[in-house]
């Protein structure tokens, strides 16, 4: 009978290359980025446009939501 080893090797290459992207990403969170970012929050004047409107979002989303529902429920009907 054979031992069994804990790792396959590609389970071991699988986690060598997670571990890998890990280090990678943490090194790249390290230096923050010098943002200056200027906000413009007058909504006045035309530039205010129609997506800023809150109820249009909320419309959209509802419309989308409604979309989604009857998608998932399926259509036409089931004869059985």
């Amino acid at each position: 009978m054979k031992p069994t080893h804990f790792l396959s090797k590609i389970q071991l290459a699988v986690l060598t290359l997670m571990m890998s992207f890990a280090t990678v990403w943490i090194h790249a969170q390290e230096k923050a980025a010098d943002l200056k970012v200027d906000v413009n929050v007058d909504k006045g004047g035309s530039s205010a446009g129609m997506m800023s409107n809150p109820i249009l979002w909320v419309a959209g989303g509802l419309i989308i939501i409604l979309i989604v529902a009857l998608a998932a429920r399926g259509g036409g009907s089931s004869r059985a």
